[in-house]
């Protein structure tokens, strides 16, 4: 069965859904020959179910088995439009880099939608998988995690563990099975904060806070620093910081500085005009080629 979701005028499936590495990571697996995303939802029944996301022009429409109650729909339907960023209201980012013919094809091409996770929980376990590491390391954590805690499916995919399941773990299951190394204890006192409604990070989406004072809660989570915070400012819609890392380091030195090492001041400043929206600008310009570039440098985020 097919549902069709209503995107926004200036939409782009594909550049959404290889925006950064999270359709990569289960339970999102990527077909990029059909450009296909396919994604395990828990929508609370005997099973989690798999749908399969396709752009369609003017929309996009996920299919899923029969015998999906109305109100599985409606919540895979509002969490479609979450991961995509369909409710987003670019405008303004648009705005600004229309003015720079260098960032003018973004709003052309319908760039600057993040892929992100139903749940900001999610979001922030894959991100502190991303830190200190390489790629590699980060696909295999999250497939342990996924693999040896999600709920199955009917075609064998699991979907993401919830928090109460992954606060049952003991600190060796994270070392041992999913080989999280020193972020072991991280990840289970962060699910036990999160089971027991200590912290509630699923209020950062909507919070009144300034972005410093957003960015200081988040780091009182064991495991994000600076880097993994501003990146995941961004998958709530906060876009000052940079995120700066060795691989955003580097593309800037090829890309933007003739292959000299840039100083951070010096790439703060190259997108300091995009105001609020300087994140942004930055990994929209350091991913323009990657609709083209078949053999894409790899990112950690």
């Amino acid at each position: 069965m097919q549902v069709h979701v209503s995107v926004p005028p200036n939409f782009n499936f594909e550049r959404t859904a290889i925006s950064h590495g999270w359709s990569g990571l289960l339970p999102c697996e990527f077909n990029r020959e059909t450009w296909t995303l396919t994604r395990v939802h828990d929508v609370g029944g005997a099973r989690p179910v798999t749908i399969e996301v396709n752009g369609n022009g003017p929309s996009l429409s996920f299919r899923h088995a029969p015998k999906l109650s109305k109100a599985a729909i409606v919540k895979i339907t509002r969490d479609v439009r979450h991961m995509f960023r369909l409710d987003d209201d670019l405008s303004e980012f648009y705005t600004l880099v229309g003015i720079d013919s260098r960032f003018v094809w973004i709003a052309a091409a319908g760039a600057g939608r993040l892929l992100r996770s139903p749940t900001v929980f999610e979001d922030l376990v894959k991100t502190i998988c991303t830190t200190n590491c390489s790629w590699a390391l980060t696909e295999k954590m999250v497939t342990n995690l996924v693999t040896k805690l999600g709920r199955e499916t009917t075609d064998g995919r699991h979907a993401f563990p919830t928090p109460d399941v992954m606060a049952s773990q003991s600190e060796a299951f994270y070392r041992d099975e999913m080989r999280a190394g020193y972020r072991a204890p991280y990840f289970r006192e962060l699910a036990e904060r999160v089971a027991s409604g200590s912290l509630d990070v699923e209020a950062w989406l909507h919070s009144d806070l300034p972005t410093e004072e957003l960015k200081r809660e988040m780091k009182r989570v064991k495991g994000v620093g600076d880097y993994a915070a501003e990146n995941l400012l961004k998958l709530v819609g906060r876009y000052d910081g940079l995120a700066l890392d060795s691989w955003v380091r580097a593309k800037f030195t090829r890309t933007r500085n003739n292959n000299r090492t840039a100083a951070d001041k010096k790439i703060e400043r190259y997108y300091r005009s995009f105001k609020t929206w300087r994140g942004l600008a930055l990994w929209c310009d350091m991913t323009r080629d990657w609709m083209e570039d078949e053999t894409r440098d790899t990112t950690n985020f």
